[in-house]
């Protein structure tokens, strides 16, 4: 049986992973006869956002102890993430991931990846093991491959799109409820939130083609 990693950093769209885009993994995962663990850093987040005012507020909480929000407490600290152990891997999305599991938010094409995420993100590519990057998350493989040329997707045209240009890959507009596959490097990438009015079924198909295409192959 297949073993699939989610990487998660949090519970929360603007401080974390996205909720509904780490449930729809979860979710189209459970379909397929695989395996799934979730990680995520046991580190504390960059920041805690209030998401009913979108306010910074004055508190610290852990990327795992809220990861296991989502996870339902299955959850492991991405320093314990072995690749030899797994198939593939899925990054959900959320504003959180371009704040803790690289610097994109605050640096774009300049930035950094997570030590441990690249490390694990570079063993995977060399393994030749899929990968899945969700709304904001391709940014995060973008930036562990400079120069590798990878076929990538945000969604349309954005300033995300153009930093993810500036590092080397081809961005490739995608609808929300579908999923760009580079076939030639096993990537598999959809917009989801980064288009911030989706319909939620139409990012549950979007989500669904990435995992599927994962998992096929894995």
């Amino acid at each position: 049986m297949k073993k699939i990693a989610v990487i998660l950093c949090g519970s929360g769209y603007r401080d974390g992973s996205e909720i509904r885009e780490s449930v729809a993994v979860l979710w189209a995962l459970s379909k397929h006869p695989v395996t799934v663990q979730c990680f995520a850093p046991n580190e504390p987040q960059h920041d805690v956002v209030n998401c009913l005012t979108g306010s910074t507020v004055d508190e610290k909480r852990m990327m795992l102890v809220e990861a296991a929000r989502i996870a339902r407490g299955q959850v492991a600290p991405l320093s314990e993430m072995d690749p030899k152990h797994f198939d593939a891997v899925v990054l959900p999305g959320g504003f959180g991931v371009a704040k803790n599991l690289c610097t994109f938010a605050f640096e774009g094409a300049k930035g950094s990846v997570h030590p441990k995420l690249k490390e694990i993100l570079v063993a995977m590519h060399a393994a030749r093991k899929p990968m899945g990057a969700v709304c904001i998350a391709p940014a995060v493989v973008a930036l562990a491959f400079p120069g590798k040329q990878f076929e990538l997707t945000v969604g349309a045209k954005s300033e995300a799109s153009t930093e993810i240009e500036k590092l080397g890959h081809r961005h490739v507009p995608t609808p929300v409820n579908s999923c760009h596959v580079d076939s030639a490097n096993k990537i598999v990438t959809t917009a989801a939130y980064m288009y911030d009015n989706a319909v939620l079924h139409e990012l549950f198909q979007g989500i669904d083609a990435l995992v599927t295409e994962v998992v096929r192959l894995a």
